[in-house]
């Protein structure tokens, strides 16, 4: 038992190490820290029954256990607090509202059908900026009673799990519902006009999970999350990019993103935060997101209350300080040539794929559903 559990342990370890979008080998981005106790435990088990004494399969088994521990320790520890923040804590008074940003992102669940608890947390925290994914026709209805608050709005309520709803405190500015990759996966695109006159680029995301009743690869959603890091590339004005973006922080396409967007993980020395799954404590992973450029300073972040979805909801108050971008230079990933040549592939293979998606459509298949993508005209600002 112990050399299936350990043997098992180390494989999951080494399948993401192959740079393949297969969905079964990407899957294994997401449980590092539950491979990290199956490792530990493999390694208890092993030294107690004595495998030293085992030729020279023994000594292996346990140094490649433990080998296997160290590389996924190393690649979880910079989301904990063992290692320093990568973004440092605000400055500014927490009365300092025209400084700052708040912006909460939910999971509903589209078939939770109790909207009173997510509704309840919103209208708590009280976020300059709500984004609500996995939302149809039916939590249209029920969240529309924040357009008291927030009359600011863009919705694409889907059938699909994939709909979108954005309401906002603060005016929008150019918003635009997009769909990049996939005629029925939205993203929301747009400048949020802070009280301080500051325009806020912002990028509302949530991608197919390489998963077999989703998608069989990962291809499309690396693209999706790389063009719009290729987009903020030559944005160097303040930027938020925020969503259930259905991968891990730790994994190399997010990764890989930051560096050519060059954007920061809050996350990073403040805790995993895991958003997904709320039922399961030990199935648990961080897979909503919130980064942001440099520009910015983090006032607060944290995981909400269970809402009766798969998800918790995360929130986030950033500041915006205008020496903040220098005292992050040291702290910020950079990219090479190695990166934006991956970065292109990747982006390149995702147009690829929806092609050939859509001549096999034509062949035959079910076309899509038409969209309904509903914008109500935003009021003047005040």
């Amino acid at each position: 038992m112990v050399a299936v559990v350990g043997t098992g342990a180390v494989v999951a370890t080494l399948l993401p190490l192959l740079r393949r979008e297969a969905w079964w080998i990407r899957v294994f981005d997401f449980p590092r820290l539950q491979v990290v106790g199956a490792l530990a435990v493999a390694l208890v088990g092993a030294l107690l029954l004595n495998f030293w004494q085992f030729d020279w399969l023994g000594p292996l088994f346990v140094l490649t256990l433990a080998g296997a521990i160290v590389y996924q320790v190393i690649r979880i520890l910079p989301y904990t607090h063992l290692l320093p923040k990568k973004v440092l804590d605000s400055s500014l008074p927490t009365t300092d509202n025209d400084n700052h940003l708040s912006l909460l992102v939910t999971n509903v669940l589209m078939t939770n059908r109790d909207a009173s608890r997510c509704l309840g947390v919103i209208r708590h925290c009280n976020p300059d900026v709500i984004l609500a994914v996995e939302t149809d026709q039916w939590w249209l209805e029920q969240l529309r009673s924040l357009e008291e608050t927030h009359p600011y709005t863009a919705y694409a309520p889907l059938p699909n799990t994939y709909g979108m709803l954005v309401f906002s405190r603060l005016p929008l500015l150019n918003p635009e519902i997009k769909f990049l990759l996939d005629d029925d996966i939205p993203s929301f695109h747009a400048f949020v006009e802070m009280p301080n006159g500051l325009r806020v680029r912002l990028y509302c995301l949530h991608p197919k999970p390489p998963a077999p009743q989703e998608s069989k690869t990962s291809t499309k959603r690396d693209a999706e999350l790389l063009l719009v890091g290729h987009e903020i590339e030559d944005h160097d004005g303040p930027t938020v990019v925020a969503g259930d973006m259905n991968d891990v922080a730790w994994s190399h396409t997010s990764e890989l993103f930051r560096r050519i967007s060059r954007l920061l993980d809050p996350r990073m020395g403040r805790g995993l935060l895991p958003t997904f799954h709320a039922d399961y404590r030990l199935l648990r992973w961080p897979l909503d997101h919130v980064f942001h450029s440099a520009h910015f300073k983090v006032a607060s972040i944290e995981r909400l209350p269970h809402v009766g979805s798969d998800h918790f909801p995360i929130y986030i108050r950033l500041s915006y300080e205008p020496h903040a971008k220098m005292q992050h230079m040291a702290n910020m990933e950079r990219p090479d040539e190695g990166d934006f040549q991956e970065a292109a592939e990747k982006i390149q293979k995702g147009f690829e794929e929806e092609t050939e998606e859509e001549s096999a459509e034509v062949k035959g298949q079910p076309q899509p559903v038409p969209l309904e993508l509903q914008q109500p005209a935003r009021p003047s600002a005040p």
